[in-house]
């Protein structure tokens, strides 16, 4: 999940500058999420909660992720889906990502609407994705940084996805962080060095729970 980068130039800056969220957003972004799954696991609709209508902030196509793991030591992963490029406005796109997150991510059982109250929810909203342009696919180690940015590789058979703060709780470095998008990616290990092979760099903030409906931390 990813953060704004700031450039020393503003035009480079501005590049990379997501929609002006804050801390205080949090909770409302959370709950908007939380909402959209209990909507549906009770009811079998997909709704768009009041709080996202009411702010012309959500009216702006942005890439979104809701992630949900297990409240355990280990924040054990439940479910992530989302959306890596802007193709929805916000209040869409959050409402999707969550209840696609919780009912259909094939790694795991859907969610059921006894446990979600159990559970915890993290949503990151993404900047565009952007190519990472290197004369030789070695210079992609210099090009990353790790905990920062979220990487797409993209080769002849498929795609992966992996979010800034999934380098970060593995503790990877930047070929690690690479080796494992290839993977992600259904690809060989090595296939972030092929030439050819794209890959692309974004950022987000993250907002995510402390405790399930408990407090919420704002990941810049």
């Amino acid at each position: 999940m990813e953060q704004s980068q700031k450039h020393a130039s503003t035009e480079e800056g501005s590049k990379h500058k997501t929609v002006d969220f804050g801390p205080s957003d949090g909770p409302m972004i959370i709950t908007a999420a939380r909402q959209s799954i209990y909507t549906y696991l009770r009811d079998r609709r997909i709704s768009i909660p009041s709080l996202l209508l009411s702010d012309p902030r959500f009216e702006a196509k942005r890439g979104c992720f809701v992630t949900i793991k297990e409240n355990d030591s280990e924040r054990t992963l439940r479910g992530c889906i989302g959306f890596p490029e802007p193709v929805y406005k916000l209040s869409k796109a959050i409402p999707e990502a969550a209840i696609s997150a919780a009912t259909q991510d094939p790694r795991f059982p859907p969610v059921s609407i006894s446990e979600l109250d159990s559970l915890l929810l993290e949503v990151s909203l993404l900047t565009k994705p952007e190519p990472i342009v290197v004369k030789s696919q070695k210079e992609l180690l210099n090009a990353i940084e790790v905990g920062k940015d979220g990487l797409i590789l993209r080769w002849s058979f498929g795609s992966g996805l992996l979010l800034p703060q999934v380098a970060t709780e593995y503790k990877w470095d930047a070929e690690e962080f690479l080796c494992n998008v290839s993977m992600k990616a259904g690809a060989p290990p090595d296939q972030w060095l092929v030439p050819g092979t794209l890959v692309f760099k974004f950022r987000s903030i993250i907002f995510q729970e402390e405790a399930p409906k408990g407090s919420v931390s704002f990941i810049p």
